[in-house]
């Protein structure tokens, strides 16, 4: 599978997880570059359950490494992250 065919498969799902999980992100309507962290969509146990989605969905172990601030800074960043994962 290729980056791009990553990309639409990631964006999309991680948007949904988003709109579901966080009643915020929701009640803002959250674009894709929106930023999760600084409006306050997702704080540091949100980021728990974005990394176990992440972990379970795509079948990814995430390290202490990849939970850098600007790997969860919106949901195209998220989507990003994960595709270079997919794809290492």
């Amino acid at each position: 599978m290729s980056t791009v065919d990553h990309a639409s498969a990631t964006l999309p799902v991680i948007r949904e997880f988003i709109m579901k999980q966080f009643p915020l992100a929701r009640q803002k309507q959250v674009s894709d570059d929106d930023s999760l962290l600084q409006d306050g969509i997702i704080d540091s146990l949100g980021t728990l359950d974005v990394v176990m989605f992440i972990e379970e969905r795509f079948g990814l172990v995430l390290e202490d490494d990849d939970l850098l601030s600007d790997n969860f800074e919106s949901i195209s960043r998220l989507s990003n992250f994960v595709e270079g994962k997919l794809n290492s």
